[in-house]
């Protein structure tokens, strides 16, 4: 966990600099803008294929507490989880990585008095930025569509940010174990998996048991319950244990990232 002590030793100003750094390869060229229109655009289209278009052949859907909504209205919340899971994990994988393992941009900012902890804080919260600028735009389109409403919309943001710092932790470290792009296969896979398998498109509880149990474990299963449950107002005791569990997700990242970049580069 984060240390009181080490939290202390943060310099806001020097993980602004850190982020001012990414500001300033984002003004370098269009070819980023293009990369970030192109991962808000991907959940909208499932959204529109599946939760639309699959969902006039579903019809309704009864959720575990007795209440009947349309298969879109299911569906959009565990879209915009994914968006934000996608948004952080871009940036806090192939990107970082780039940075650490070949641009060699995180040996020069050691360089200065910038921190591993530091840098782990400035890119979190860089991803932060990418990630929210997804999940707006798609709450946006669900209250277009009528898919929620705007105060149960802002009740669920904070939401997507929980779930985009827990994601963005966790890619941070990951990245840190990659030994080549040949390895990011596997991280694609099991996050395909993961959206495949964590109540997107259907009720857990229509898993088998074994199956079940399984995905209660996974990260995007309460990331998709806490944004579900705030986004269309199913408002439970259970909705503090998803949170709960992307903040302790979000804190081992983040301090095994920092710890990592500590013992490979500052050597």
């Amino acid at each position: 966990m984060i240390s009181t002590m080490v939290a202390a030793r943060v310099s806001p100003s020097r993980v602004g600099a850190v982020m001012n750094r990414n500001v300033g390869a984002l003004r370098s060229g269009p070819s980023y803008w293009l990369v970030l229109l192109s991962g808000f655009f991907e959940p909208v289209l499932y959204l529109l294929s599946i939760g639309i278009g699959v969902g006039a052949l579903v019809g309704d859907l009864t959720l575990p507490s007795g209440r009947v909504v349309e298969y879109a209205v299911f569906v959009a919340p565990a879209m915009l989880a994914v968006s934000a899971m996608s948004g952080a994990l871009s940036e806090t994988t192939f990107n970082f990585f780039f940075k650490m393992k070949y641009s060699k941009t995180f040996d020069a900012i050691l360089a200065t008095p910038v921190k591993p902890f530091e840098i782990a804080l400035g890119e979190l919260a860089w991803a932060m930025v990418r990630s929210s600028v997804y999940t707006i735009a798609f709450l946006m389109v669900m209250v277009a569509l009528g898919l929620t409403s705007p105060g149960w919309a802002l009740a669920a943001l904070p939401a997507t940010l929980l779930v985009g710092l827990a994601f963005g932790g966790v890619g941070m470290a990951i990245s840190t174990l990659m030994r080549g792009w040949q390895d990011f296969d596997m991280l694609t896979t099991g996050q395909f998996a993961l959206f495949l398998f964590s109540g997107t498109f259907s009720p857990v509880q229509d898993y088998p048991v074994a199956m079940e149990i399984v995905v209660w474990l996974t990260p995007l299963y309460h990331a998709v319950e806490l944004v579900r449950g705030l986004a269309i107002g199913e408002l439970s005791w259970g909705l503090l244990g998803n949170a709960a569990y992307l903040l302790v997700m979000m804190a081992l990242g983040l301090t095994f990232a920092a710890r990592r970049i500590q013992r490979t580069l500052c050597v």
